[in-house]
């Protein structure tokens, strides 16, 4: 990928065309410059380049492996292959950005961590980096999701997190960013917001993204050297976009590379019970930035719903919203139902659980094989499934 998109998106103001900015109190503005500033001349540094390398590859396990997916392909048709980030440190992809968000907080002198999380990977992978570096660290969960992803509330809690329940509204991911921010406005001087996703004001959607961006570097040779070309096809799920950003950036200019963003379908379209927002959204400005969003009738978000925790959010980065009024990514919705049986699929054929948010990706893959039995296919397997087993055993049984 160019380096010059890189440089051209987002502009000086944080757009990404239309879309991103920064719409926030005038006392985070200075804070907001503070960090963009502290980004460009911190994280072009050979010291902190140098450091971040040595994080992800003795700590993270970085680079994770690209997989064949043998059974899977005999079954469905085509070649699909797995980015492997489910084997990440922290089991998601989620640690990319927070060893880099939280290694930015320490050149700055920040002394605390604060953070949102659906499904908990980010707050797991934030407690970790705050751990790693002796940093304090405040996650905010939804009422709704802390019951639902317990697993993961434990593990941040081992890691020395405190874990603030959001107990307005519809107790999950979006009252948990309402909630993070809050928490941050009262104390910007000690404290940074790593956000979880390529989303929010500006810097924040830049920062994740180019964090983040590793992954399709990483993907990008190694599919070549297994293969000898490129994928045809590239999926990965969005919530908030950030694995699907990571490993977008490396294909944008390979027109012979397609790329589909799959978002969640969740119960039906028709219902409004789903978190479908470049599909059904216009746009909108949600925690301080502008994107597509999913609108009630007074144009405020709308409720969403998904089975997966990370991904029911109403909103969607600004990138991701750019990437769809240029055409260059397509985006589709996948439901609960497909989403459940591409967990077992993938379990059962290739003894690797995902994550449900990572599942959308699976069983859009799944049927992209079907349609096209001589193409490839790279999904990025975003994150493992460990987190969910409990859910999916309560709502779904498992199957004979």
């Amino acid at each position: 990928m160019s380096e010059n998109y890189f440089k051209k998106y987002p502009n000086q103001e944080g757009f990404f065309n239309e879309y991103g900015g920064a719409f926030i109190p005038p006392n985070l503005e200075e804070e907001m410059k503070k960090i963009n500033d502290a980004y460009f001349s911190i994280s072009k540094s050979h010291k902190f380049i140098s450091e971040l390398r040595d994080i992800r590859k003795h700590f993270q396990g970085r680079p994770t492996p690209v997989y064949h997916c043998h059974r899977l392909s005999q079954k469905y048709g085509g070649q699909i292959y797995l980015k492997r980030e489910d084997l990440n440190h922290t089991g998601a992809h989620k640690l990319n950005h927070c060893m880099g968000e939280a290694l930015l907080a320490k050149h700055m002198g920040k002394k605390k961590l604060i953070a949102e999380t659906g499904a908990g990977q980010h707050g797991v992978a934030l407690a970790t980096a705050a751990a790693y570096f002796g940093l304090e660290c405040e996650i905010h969960m939804g009422e709704v999701d802390i019951a639902k992803e317990y697993p993961n509330v434990l593990r941040m809690k081992i890691l020395g997190a405190t874990v603030v329940p959001a107990t307005h509204g519809l107790k999950t991911l979006k009252e948990a960013v309402d909630s993070a921010f809050e928490a941050y406005l009262k104390d910007p001087i000690n404290t940074i917001y790593c956000i979880g996703s390529v989303v929010g004001p500006h810097p924040f959607p830049m920062i994740v993204r180019d964090f983040q961006r590793i992954v399709g570097i990483e993907a990008k040779e190694q599919f070549f050297n297994m293969t000898g070309e490129l994928p045809d096809n590239i999926v990965a799920c969005v919530g908030g976009g950030s694995n699907a950003i990571g490993i977008f950036s490396a294909f944008l200019e390979d027109e012979e590379c397609k790329l589909y963003g799959i978002e969640p379908g969740g119960k039906s379209l028709k219902t409004g019970e789903h978190a479908a927002t470049m599909t059904l959204g216009k746009p909108g400005i949600i925690h301080g930035f502008k994107c597509y969003t999913l609108q009630d009738e007074n144009g405020n978000p709308a409720p969403v719903h998904s089975i997966a925790s990370g991904m029911d959010y109403p909103g969607v980065g600004p990138e991701h919203s750019m990437l769809k009024d240029l055409e260059k990514v397509t985006y589709n919705s996948i439901t609960d139902k497909e989403c459940i049986d591409a967990f077992f699929e993938l379990s059962r054929l290739e003894g690797i659980i995902p994550a449900l948010e990572s599942a959308h990706a699976v069983a859009f893959a799944l049927k992209l094989a079907k349609e096209n039995p001589k193409q490839s296919i790279l999904v990025n397997l975003s994150g493992r499934g460990d987190k969910d087993l409990d859910y999916v055993v309560e709502n779904y049984g498992i199957p004979e």
